[in-house]
């Protein structure tokens, strides 16, 4: 018997007869946390789960879902409902629920590299547990586009990405429509979401209503049309599905007879653009706040949060990965499951709402708590492993051991500062061929033996243990480690730590003003820096997405304030230890009223190695005021057009002035579009002859400012209460969010925060500001082995050596960005960059156990093999370029 037309037959002669098609996709956008709780989203959650399944199953019409391309909603279903997987796997088979590729939907600013690279990795693996997943890089919310997206998209074979926030005309077109392409060659097929990704959100049945929608948007959507194919997303945050929807659709065919409204896909709008011709092609980030708001100031909202999240990311690719693979090279299991749990914690936490922070207190509450797990649980991690390696070793030593652990892909020289506990009153330290380290004793502290290990109590043994904190300088193999042996001996080191008046070091004679700021000379570039570190205060009238300035307000220097100092040297470094008091308004109103009521009390400890050209900062502050933003200028002296920042696998040059400052008001753009802008892990100021970089392990937002735009100004906090304010200086109309107070949100309390300055000679990039900044990230690790453990662990059956290196780089000139096992197979990862603008070609030698070496994409499928002559690999990389390089050995 013949059958009649599938809906898809209906649907495809739709698409070829009309002259414009309006594709109403389904979806509802899933933000697991916003104002409202997780746990409150998931109780919507399982009753929409409910009604979307069951019209998919039980009408033939209504052919597609859209499950928002995250993977993550299943996971909370599935906790409530495991017993419907097979309802899930059934629809997502027939293509009717669409899943994936995202385990949740990331933000793209500042959010590591690996970490989006995980995001898209772990949920494409989720999603093949039920069927294929949506290969689109959807993220419609996120506030402001990486122009690293199309790489990593193409690093997953993903070639279409949709979006909403950040353009406008100046990026090179108006239409909504267009190729997005890295520096690299990577390229995506954009379908802009101009009006959002909810002007389908409960379309109305009732006539002029629904006219009155449908006219506000079909001029925008057909002037940015080039294919006559348009979108009409029909969802909303939260939304149920829309019951009434073929109801509705009927009356808007009535409405509109030269328009074709009818259920869609996503996938069937790309297919009709990319048959377009004269699609232009656009490069760059987008972070024009024209038509949609992008919050370009919302990088440092919750400043307690962002700084865990950077602290936990570079943990967790810099140390724990790394230190895994060499524990897997020796023969220990690798713990993917455990790794796993790690990164889905903390991605849990890079929706663009949770690591925006724009989110209600006991939401922020629950961001906090699972990066506590989260770097609790890596912390532990990276202890269990060094345990194994070290406990392991064969040694006719029977001392104690101190092994040095180096997680970069070259020998490194470095200060090392760590503990000895054990019971002698004196020790020496000597290396596997007997030589002894020439350490320097930093500190002493009694421990109580219950701490080390309750069994040594329970037998009555009650003497105390000693902590020794000792520092000198070693070298260290590349991706590798190498063991001293503690031995007890008659005479203690001495505490050689002298009171200076400046800090001299091979690079820097460094000097504090009377205010707490530094004066750096530069013994290479015979050039002074003055006041760095200098601090200022201002007025905040905004609310959790965006920063606001008070009308008048006459920013708060901490130029006179009276700070206590105190500098110390030894033979391998030198340490500055500032502490005052910055007197500040307590409120905006007392503010307003120039009353100086309130205060933060600062504390800087400068680190400085004698042999490297780095200044380590550590700063603790503690806030008693509200509404203000504290920042610490950094003064380069450089008077330049642009700025230098990494973002994933790469850097990027920026305007110190965005020249839409100009046109802002006559053009009635959404928000200001001052420039203040996200960084990973640096940004630069240079000329020719030298620059300043600033290294960050916690704040990733700066602005160049200055009369002569030569300071960076690197944002430490702000202090804000509430989720969302409207008609603000910078942000005009209508509030962002909801007007909800977030009181925790004015960061009273201590907060800690990590950064360092790197000053060289030359341009930023050229002077490696990317792998400066990856060393600054990934210090030497230390384990110090002795007879005692809380936990107990049996033997393994084999040895580990006590010298080791897995991977060396014959040839610089890239960063490294991580090394892991692979996820399907038995072999070792490693991805590189070049942060660079220049082509550039490194090399890389394993053992020669690796007889195989490919070059797979980010989603890790084999590509091409790739020559390992001795176990070196050669590899070119174009400007902002990765690779990714999978070894295996010969069995």
């Amino acid at each position: 018997m013949k059958q009649g037309p599938t809906i898809q037959d209906v649907q495809n002669e739709k698409m070829k007869t009309s002259t414009k098609q309006v594709h109403v996709v389904p979806h509802m956008h899933w933000d697991r946390e916003w104002y409202f709780s997780t746990e409150e989203s998931r109780i919507l959650l399982v009753n929409n789960m409910e009604e979307i399944m069951d019209r998919l199953e039980n009408d033939p019409d209504y052919p597609y879902y859209v499950l928002d391309g995250q993977t993550s909603i299943l996971e909370d279903y599935f906790d409530v409902k495991p017993e419907a997987e097979e309802r899930v796997i059934k629809l997502v088979q027939q293509g009717k629920l669409i899943i994936g590729p995202w385990y949740t939907q990331t933000d793209e600013m500042v959010v590591g590299g690996e970490s989006i690279v995980r995001n898209l990795l772990y949920g494409i693996k989720d999603s093949e547990k039920f069927g294929d997943p949506m290969m689109i890089g959807y993220l419609p919310d996120s506030f402001g586009q990486s122009s690293q997206m199309p790489h990593i998209l193409n690093g997953f074979d993903i070639k279409y990405s949709i979006f909403w926030r950040g353009t406008s005309e100046r990026h090179g077109t108006d239409k909504t429509e267009f190729y997005w392409e890295a520096d690299d060659g990577s390229k995506v097929l954009v379908q802009l979401l101009p009006l959002g990704y909810a002007i389908g959100k409960y379309l109305p049945e009732e006539e002029e209503a629904l006219k009155q929608r449908m006219e506000k948007y079909f001029p925008v959507l057909d002037r940015g049309t080039t294919s006559g194919h348009l979108l009409l997303p029909n969802g909303h945050d939260q939304m149920p599905i829309q019951k009434d929807i073929f109801p509705v659709m009927e009356k808007l065919n009535q409405l509109y007879p030269e328009r074709e409204f009818f259920l869609s896909k996503y996938e069937h709008v790309f297919a009709e653009v990319e048959k377009q011709t004269d699609l232009a092609t656009l490069s760059g980030e987008f972070l024009d706040g024209k038509y949609m708001r992008v919050h370009r100031s919302i990088f440092s909202t919750r400043m307690d949060i962002k700084a865990a999240n950077t602290r936990v990311e570079n943990k967790l690719t810099n140390i724990l990965e790394p230190l895994a693979s060499m524990a897997y090279d020796l023969g220990f299991e690798y713990h993917h499951g455990l790794i796993e749990l790690i990164w889905k914690e903390i991605m849990k936490n890079h929706a663009h709402d949770s690591i925006g922070c724009c989110c209600s207190d006991k939401v922020h509450q629950e961001i906090a708590n699972r990066l506590f797990l989260a770097e609790e649980k890596t912390d532990r991690l990276i202890d269990f492993y060094k345990r194994r390696i070290v406990d392991a070793m064969e040694t006719d030593n029977d001392h104690d051991r101190l092994t040095l652990f180096n997680f970069l892909p070259y020998e490194r020289e470095e200060v090392v500062t760590t503990e000895i506990i054990t019971k002698y009153k004196a020790f020496k330290i000597v290396d596997e061929h007997g030589n002894e380290a020439d350490f320097e004793m930093i500190d002493t502290e009694e421990i109580d033996p219950g701490l080390i290990d309750r069994q040594i109590v329970h037998y009555g043994n009650y003497d105390p243990f000693m902590k020794y904190t000792i520092q000198w300088k070693e070298t260290v193999p590349p991706m590798g480690y190498r063991t001293f042996f503690v031995e007890e001996t008659e005479e203690s080191a001495e505490m050689k730590k002298t009171q200076v008046n400046e800090i001299d070091t091979d690079y820097y004679v460094i000097k504090v003003n009377e205010n707490g700021t530094l004066n750096v000379w530069d013994k290479r570039l015979k050039k002074s820096f003055d006041q760095v570190l200098l601090l200022e205060d201002t007025g905040d009238d905004g609310d959790e997405y965006d920063y606001s300035p008070l009308e008048n307000d006459q920013p708060i220097l901490s130029k006179d304030v009276e700070s206590e100092v105190s500098l110390t040297q030894n033979a391998v470094t030198g340490v500055i230890d500032i502490r005052y008091s910055l007197t500040v308004p307590e409120t905006l109103g007392d503010r307003k009223q120039n009353k100086k009521n309130s205060h933060i009390d600062v504390h800087w400890e400068v680190r400085i190695p004698n042999h490297k050209p780095v200044i380590e900062i550590s700063c603790e502050l503690d806030n008693f005021a509200n509404d203000h933003r504290l920042r610490a200028f950094i003064p380069t002296g450089i008077a330049s057009s642009f700025s230098v920042a990494d973002n994933q696998f790469g850097a990027i040059k920026r305007d110190v002035y965005d020249s839409a400052m100009d046109v802002w008001k006559e053009e009635k753009w959404s928000e200001r579009p001052d420039s203040i802008y996200p960084m990973l892990s640096f940004v630069g100021l240079s000329d020719e002859e030298h620059g300043l970089s600033v290294l960050t392990n916690s704040t990733r937002e700066y602005q160049i400012v200055g009369e002569n735009d030569d300071t960076i100004a690197v944002t430490l906090f702000r202090s804000v209460g509430h989720l969302g304010k409207e008609e603000l200086i910078r942000r005009p109309g209508r509030p962002s969010g909801i007007k909800l107070p977030t009181p925790d949100s004015q960061m009273q309390g201590k907060l800690q925060l990590e950064f360092a300055l790197y000053i060289h000679e030359g341009g930023t990039l050229e002077a490696g500001a990317g792998r400066a900044a990856k060393e600054y990230l990934t210090p030497v690790q230390t384990y110090n082995k002795i007879p005692h453990n809380a936990m107990k662990l049996n033997d393994t059956d084999f040895v580990t050596p006590t010298v080791y290196q897995l991977l060396e780089e014959d040839q610089p000139g890239v960063v490294f960005s991580t090394l892991k096992k692979a996820e399907k197979e038995e072999a070792l990862v490693m991805r590189a960059y070049n942060p660079t603008e220049q082509n550039v070609s490194s090399a890389f030698r394993l053992s020669e156990d690796y007889k195989k070496g490919y070059q797979v994409n980010m989603n890790e499928d084999k590509q091409s093999s790739v020559g390992l002559n001795e176990g070196c690999v050669q590899a070119s990389f174009s400007p902002n370029q990765s690779k990714t390089l999978l070894f295996k050995r010969d069995s």
